[in-house]
């Protein structure tokens, strides 16, 4: 890989994510091996829009969010086939691994020319019906998964502390959680 043309800013790893073929089902398994947890389980996060590979795109998608010491662990299924995506990218819907790492980040707009001037292509760019824009550069050349950046919401900065919160002395109950938005 040739060298990037510009230097990205030091960013704190935020959350570490998987692909699954069930979040629920992962969540549960994660629990009992690691002790992760408790998971706050979403499903189908509504987008209010989507673009992947710079056209308008559809993805339904489920997410379980748990806490794995410092660092937020994300669970991702895509629901409803196997449509282009940033999940299918890398995996088959029976595929598990690592998706992508994500940070925080000021500016999304800004964030997205350093990568694409670094030779990163921006692989999606999506906002949910609760307001949390983000977007997945694939820097699959570097890493071999891809990087998520959003900016940090009080509302998105809020639900990181109510998992983190719920992870304390947590005694391993009711491992999975769903909610609703």
């Amino acid at each position: 890989m040739a060298e990037p043309a510009l230097t990205i800013p030091v960013r704190s790893i935020v959350q570490v994510a998987y692909h699954v073929p069930d979040v629920e089902a992962a969540a549960r398994s994660l629990t009992k091996l690691y002790g992760w947890g408790p998971f706050f389980v979403l499903h189908h996060i509504g987008l209010e829009s989507c673009t992947y590979r710079g056209q308008p795109a559809f993805l339904d998608h489920s997410a379980a969010c748990g806490q794995a010491g410092p660092i937020m662990v994300e669970l991702n299924q895509q629901n409803g086939g196997d449509y282009p995506s940033v999940f299918r990218d890398m995996y088959r819907a029976d595929q598990t691994g690592i998706q992508h790492q994500a940070t925080f980040v000021d500016d999304i707009d800004e964030e997205l020319r350093r990568y694409n001037a670094a030779g990163f292509e921006t692989a999606m760019r999506a906002c949910t019906t609760t307001g949390i824009e983000y977007a997945f550069i694939d820097t699959r050349p570097l890493f071999g998964y891809m990087q998520e950046i959003y900016c940090s919401t009080d509302f998105l900065l809020g639900f990181y502390k109510m998992v983190q919160k719920a992870s304390i002395g947590w005694d391993g109950s009711d491992p999975v959680r769903v909610l609703s938005l």
